[in-house]
Parts: C-alpha cells; sequence; structure tokens
C-alpha cells in the first residue's frame, strides 16, 4: 500500500479541465483554415458550403453533449472523457485528409468532431465539479472557460503559424494538428481517477476514500464528504425516476428552467460566435484586404478573451451576477449598434471601426456573458432535476452556436455586414430585457435557496391570478 503513488490534485485539476483547450481549439481552428480552404476548393461564392463546413462542429455538439451526459452515468466521467479523446483524434485526422472538394466527408468528419466537442463541454464541468471542494467549485468553474479559450488562442497562433504554407498543406495541417492536444489528452487522463460520486453511486466505498485522499486534507473531512454524497445519492435516485421533459416545464420548475435555458440560448444567439469563427473574412469585407493576410486579428481577439477569461477568475463572487450580465449585454449590444449609425451619419468612415467596435465586445462578452452563463447552468436547476436540465441547457446553447455558424455567411452575403451586427446588437438587449424581467439573482446564495426563489415565484404567481 506504502509504495502506491498519490496524484497531486494540481494534476487532476488540470487534465481534468484540459478538455476544454481541445474543445477552444476545434472551435477557433476554422477561423484561420477557412480563408485557405475557400481557396483551395474556390468556395469563395458558396456561403451554404461554408457555413455547413464551419457549424457541423456544432450539429455534431447537440448530440455529443446529450449522449455524454446519459453515457457518464452508466460508464463514469473519467471513461467518457477517454473515449471522447480517442474521437477527437479520429476527427482531426479525417478532417486534415479530406479527398480534394470533399465538402460532404469534411462535413461528416468534423459533425463526428462535434461529438466529442459536445461530450466534453458536458463532462468536463461535471467532472470537475464533483472533484472540488465547495469552496473552489467557483472558481474551478472559471478555469474551465480559461482553458476554453486558451484553447482557441492557440489554434489562432497555429494557424497564424502555419499560413506561409502552400494553400493546400496549410488548412490540412491546421485541422489536423488539433490531434495533438487530443493525444495529451487521453495519456494524461489514463492516469487521472474516477469521480468519487460516481464510484459511490456504483457501492465502489474504498476506492471513492481513496479518489478523496488525493483532493482533501484530513479523514474528517474525506468521511463527512462521503456520507454527504451518500445522501445526495439517494434523494437523486428518488427523483431521477420520475423526471420527464414534461417535469422540467411543470409549475413547480418552470421559472428557474426558463431561467437557465433562456440564458444560455441567449449567450449564443448574441453572435460571439460570428466574430470568433468569422474574424479574418469580417475584417476581408470591412477592408478589401485578403482574408488570409488577416489571421493577426483573431490572435489580437483571443488575448483578450483569455484576459478577460482571467479577469473574471479575480471578480466572479465580488459582483451580482445580473449587474454584470446586464453591463456586458448593454455595451455589447451597443457596439453591434454603433457601426450601423455611424455608416449611416458618417458614410466614408474608415471600415476598420467595424472590427474596433467588435473587439469592444469581444472584452465585454469575456468577462460577463461567456463565463456566467455556465456558471447560472450550474446553479439555477433544482437538485431534482438538474442533469436533465443542464443537458438541455447545453444542448440548446449549441443550437444557437450552429444557427450563428451557420447563417452568418448566408446573412452576409444577402445584406451590408453592419446590418448583420445590428440584428445581433437588438438580440444582445433582448437579452438584458429577459434577465432584468425572468432571471433571478444566485450569487451568494445556496443551492436549496435558489430553488426556494422559484417556489415562492409560483406561489406569487398563482395568487396573483386568484387576485384577478
Amino acid at each position: 500500500m506504502h509504495n502506491e503513488k498519490k496524484i497531486s490534485s494540481r494534476f487532476i485539476y488540470f487534465f481534468g479541465a484540459f478538455a476544454g483547450i481541445l474543445f477552444g481549439y476545434d472551435i477557433g481552428v476554422m477561423t484561420g483554415a477557412l480563408p485557405f480552404l475557400q481557396n483551395d476548393w474556390n468556395l469563395e461564392n458558396s456561403a451554404g458550403a461554408i457555413g455547413w463546413i464551419t457549424s457541423s462542429v456544432m450539429l455534431g455538439a447537440i448530440f455529443g453533449g446529450f449522449l455524454a451526459g446519459k453515457l457518464s452515468d452508466r460508464l463514469g466521467r473519467r471513461k467518457m472523457i477517454l473515449i471522447s479523446a480517442v474521437i477527437f483524434v479520429v476527427g482531426s485526422i479525417l478532417s486534415g485528409i479530406a479527398p480534394h472538394n470533399g465538402i460532404l466527408f469534411l462535413i461528416v468528419a468534423r459533425t463526428l468532431l462535434g461529438l466529442a466537442v459536445g461530450a466534453a463541454s458536458a463532462l468536463v464541468p461535471a467532472y470537475m465539479s464533483e472533484m472540488a471542494p465547495a469552496r473552489l467549485r467557483g472558481r474551478l468553474s472559471g478555469i474551465n472557460q480559461t482553458m476554453i479559450v486558451s484553447g482557441m488562442l492557440l489554434s489562432y497562433i497555429v494557424d497564424y503559424l502555419l499560413k506561409d504554407l502552400p494553400v493546400t498543406m496549410a488548412w490540412r495541417m491546421m485541422l489536423g494538428m488539433a490531434a495533438v492536444p487530443a493525444l495529451i489528452l487521453y495519456f494524461g487522463m489514463l492516469r487521472l481517477p474516477e469521480s468519487p460520486r460516481f464510484l459511490i453511486k456504483n457501492n465502489k466505498l474504498e476506492e471513492a476514500r481513496k479518489v478523496l485522499s488525493y483532493l482533501r486534507s484530513n479523514k474528517k473531512e474525506i468521511d463527512s464528504e462521503i456520507v454527504q454524497i451518500q445522501e445526495t445519492a439517494r434523494e437523486e435516485q428518488k427523483h431521477n425516476q420520475k423526471v420527464s421533459w414534461g417535469t422540467l416545464l411543470s409549475n413547480k420548475y418552470r421559472y428557474l428552467v426558463i431561467a437557465g435555458l433562456g440564458v444560455a440560448a441567449f449567450q449564443q444567439f448574441q453572435g460571439a460566435n460570428a466574430i470568433f469563427y468569422y474574424i479574418p473574412l469580417i475584417v476581408e469585407n470591412a477592408t478589401g484586404h485578403e482574408a488570409s493576410s488577416a489571421l493577426m486579428w483573431p490572435i489580437i481577439q483571443g488575448v483578450i478573451l483569455v484576459l478577460g477569461s482571467l479577469l473574471f477568475l479575480v471578480i466572479a463572487d465580488k459582483f451580482n451576477r445580473r449587474t454584470l450580465l446586464t453591463v456586458g449585454g448593454t455595451i455589447m449590444g451597443l457596439s453591434f449598434i454603433l457601426p450601423s449609425v455611424l455608416n449611416l451619419v458618417i458614410p466614408n468612415a474608415s471600415p476598420m471601426m467595424v472590427v474596433v467596435f467588435l473587439s469592444i465586445y469581444v472584452a465585454l462578452y469575456s468577462f460577463t456573458w461567456a463565463p456566467l452563463t455556465w456558471v447560472i447552468v450550474g446553479e439555477i436547476f433544482p437538485l431534482a432535476i438538474r442533469g436533465s436540465a443542464s443537458g438541455l441547457a447545453s444542448s440548446f446553447n449549441w443550437i444557437g452556436s450552429f444557427l450563428v455558424g451557420l447563417l452568418f455567411p448566408i446573412m452576409t452575403a444577402s445584406m451590408a455586414q453592419e446590418a448583420v451586427f445590428a440584428i445581433f446588437g437588438v438580440i444582445c438587449l433582448l437579452g438584458v430585457l429577459f434577465i432584468r424581467t425572468r432571471v433571478p439573482e444566485t450569487r451568494g446564495r445556496s443551492l436549496e435557496e435558489i430553488e426556494q426563489i422559484g417556489e415562492d415565484r409560483q406561489v406569487n404567481e398563482k395568487s396573483a391570478e386568484i387576485g384577478l
């Protein structure tokens, strides 16, 4: 027993969140690869093909998150993360070796990758929150966000470094390189333990105790946590038998479910991903210079995102969630609407003005809507429906992401770029209205107190109806 190596908690948290890097890399890599792929396959005028190739990852992710959530309850979090790492490797290599003009082949390969991306988006937060002590949970959720945006920045840098290769080689190498972090994840996860909650649910008490001994400081803390997990597991089992999709919209839960799903959907429909996927093409559209020479812009956006996610780690619990979302959403909305207004007032304003406003948008998004959406989704759903509701929120988020990725090139092909952004700006302001009217404040409240807010709201609405 003594010669057994203890795994450090830092190692566990680092690799637990490492899937976030892959998830970010695969979201970001297409940004730089697209101008080369367009060039190589003559897709300049095929807005539909560009939209499908870009958004197919999100299409896969809609199903990946949902399936992984269900399967990880049966097979364990760790095994599912290992399986997604393998799918990542296969999907990346297939994308890199797509036959010339094989649009359908590339869409299928990227949909496969999307299954792994969606799985990572569902599994990593679950694994991390099950490993972390309660006092670190908020900050560790923030680490997941930092890993995702670091993965995006990494993909932008790789794209930039490979941009001088011959056109055909360039995009293939960019897409294929995603296999490298996927392999690192696979070998890192081999050394990681299974989540203690999963072990206790499956009556492997001794193993769970051993895992907790890597992560907690003393025996007393471990014992009390095991008792707590056993109680929660019993509660969940009792509830899980009764949860159907209808339960989510029943009177008891409707208010909190709509709040959580609404935040997850608005985060995507505000159009952030249009910038992350298409920034070189947006700059090309604004300035008339070739997109493949605009690959510095994604790096600038990536740096802003990483800095914003680090700022969020500092301010996460100092301000109310609603305040941050309101301020963020308002400024984001205005930075999308102002270029249109300025264009009407000053018709020959510098085309780079749009890009400057987009950078302001990204800066505010990076420490408000980007991380807070997932904090709220993690806090707002009552225990009885938490699994199903979080899975549904993740799917809603990916559906939004998929539609934005698919429709943006089609919209910009048929109307002015400023007008498209103005539409997203209006959606940002509607999101603020939704936060002010439909979303309760969750900061500093226990999960039980949040559940109580939903029930009180229900009672108030009922008595208002009777009063009428």
